[in-house]
C-alpha cells in the first residue's frame, strides 16, 4: 500500500458511521503530520478543530483543511461540542493538563509521548483514567508509540509469541539519527530516543523492566558540547532478560533503527533494508544496496497511518486500540531510572507503583 492510499476503517455492523470529529493540538511537525494523515489517508474521522499558541502557524493548517476552525485555548477545543476525540501533540509540559481533561470530558485522545513530563504525573493520568473506566468500563488514553504499528514490529511480536524462536533471551537495538536539533541533552536522548527502545522490549517481551545501566562509550566527533553519543542502555526486564541499546543520535548518515531477538531456538532481525549495507562517512559515502531512511517520518509513515487508523476506528466507538496510559507510565518510570543511571554511572533498579485495575 502506497502512503497516498487510505486505510479502511473497521466498523461493526450496526455502530455508528459518521466521522469522528478530531481536534488536534499542537501543529508543530507531528501535530501537522496528524492534521494531513487524518485529512488524506485516514478514513472514518475528519479534523474540525486546530490548536496551537502559534496561532499564524494554526491558522495555516486549517485553512488547507475544509471545514476545520482554530481553537487557540486548547482546553476550549477539548471542551468543543464539535469535537469527539483529541491527539495531543503538543510540548509534553501540557500534556498532563489536556490528558486529564480529556478523560474529565469522557473523549478518546491519542497522545504523542511523553503521556506527562514525569513518571510521578503519569501515574496521576492512569490513576484518572482507572477512575474513568470503573465507572464506564471504557479507557480513553492511548500513547502514541507507533512501532507497534510498524509492520516488521507487528510480525517480530507475533513471532515470539507464538514461540517461533523459543524462549527469548537477548534483544539487541540499534537507534541511530543523522543528527538532532542544538540544545539535545544526553539526558534528553534518554527519555526523547531511548523510550521508543524501552517501549519495544516491553512490546516484543510482555514483562516490565526491572533495572537500567547506561554507558558512556567514547563520543563522536559530530556531538555538540556536553552532549554524549552514543549511548550504550543495558536493559534488565523481571523475566530476567536482556536488552541492549546503541543510541547513536549524531552520526551524521541515515536513520536507522534495528531489533534483534535471539531465543533458544533461534534469533530474528528487523530494520534493514534489502541488499549489503555499509554507512561511510569517507570517499563514496553511503554506499548500500537501497537507499536508507533520511528520518523518522519516511521509516514509520505507514506505522503512523496504520496507529492513526486503528484510532480512529477505535475512537468511534468510544475506546482505543494500542498502547495505554500505563505503558506511558512504565516508559516514564523506566526513563527516570535511566537518567539516574546516566547521573552516577550505577545499575539503577525501576521504581514503579503496583498497577490498580485492568492493563489498558
Amino acid at each position: 500500500m502506497t502512503a497516498a492510499e487510505v486505510l479502511p476503517a473497521v466498523t461493526p455492523a450496526g455502530a455508528e458511521t459518521a466521522d469522528l470529529r478530531v481536534a488536534v493540538l499542537g501543529v508543530g511537525l507531528m501535530g501537522a503530520d496528524h492534521v494531513a494523515r487524518l485529512s488524506r489517508r485516514v478514513s472514518g474521522a475528519r479534523v474540525t478543530v486546530v490548536s496551537d499558541a502559534a496561532t499564524d502557524r494554526a491558522d495555516q493548517v486549517a485553512a488547507g483543511v475544509p471545514g476545520a476552525r482554530v481553537v487557540p485555548d486548547p482546553l476550549a477545543a477539548i471542551a468543543d461540542p464539535g469535537v469527539d476525540a483529541v491527539v495531543v501533540a503538543s510540548p509534553g509540559r501540557f500534556h498532563e493538563e489536556q490528558v486529564l481533561a480529556c478523560i474529565e470530558r469522557g473523549v478518546p485522545v491519542l497522545c504523542e509521548k511523553p503521556l506527562t513530563m514525569d513518571a510521578d504525573s503519569s501515574l496521576a493520568v492512569v490513576r484518572a483514567e482507572d477512575a474513568y473506566t470503573a465507572r464506564t468500563g471504557q479507557r480513553l488514553v492511548q500513547v502514541g508509540f507507533m512501532r507497534r504499528f510498524d509492520p516488521e514490529y507487528a510480525a517480530l511480536r507475533e513471532l515470539v509469541a507464538s514461540g517461533g524462536l523459543g524462549e527469548p533471551l537477548l534483544v539487541h537495538c540499534a537507534h541511530r539519527n543523522p543528527a538532532v536539533p542544538a540544545g539535545v541533552t544526553t539526558e534528553s536522548v534518554v527519555n526523547d530516543s531511548v523510550v521508543h527502545e524501552v517501549d519495544v522490549a516491553r512490546f516484543l517481551l510482555g514483562e516490565e523492566i526491572a533495572a537500567v545501566t547506561v554507558l558512556r562509550p567514547r563520543s563522536t566527533r559530530r556531538a555538540a558540547e556536553g552532549l554524549s553519543d552514543p549511548l550504550v542502555v543495558l536493559l534488565e526486564t523481571t523475566g530476567g532478560r536482556l536488552v541492549d541499546v546503541e543510541c547513536f543520535v549524531s552520526t551524521g548518515l541515515a536513520y536507522e533503527v534495528r531489533t534483534e531477538v535471539v531465543g533458544e531456538d533461534g534469533s530474528a532481525l528487523i530494520g534493514l533494508d534489502p541488499g549489503p549495507v555499509r554507512l561511510s562517512a569517507g570517499p563514496g559515502g553511503a554506499v548500500r544496496g537501497s537507499t536508507a531512511a533520511p528520518g523518522f517520518r519516511e521509516r514509520f509513515g505507514r506505522a503512523y497511518d496504520i496507529e492513526v487508523q486503528r484510532w480512529v476506528d477505535a475512537a468511534r466507538h468510544g475506546g482505543i486500540d494500542g498502547p495505554g496510559a500505563w505503558d506511558g507510565y512504565a516508559a516514564q518510570a523506566v526513563c527516570a531510572a535511566g537518567v539516574e543511571a546516566l547521573r552516577t554511572g550505577r545499575r539503577t533498579e525501576v521504581r514503579m507503583e503496583p498497577r490498580g485495575g485492568t492493563r489498558s
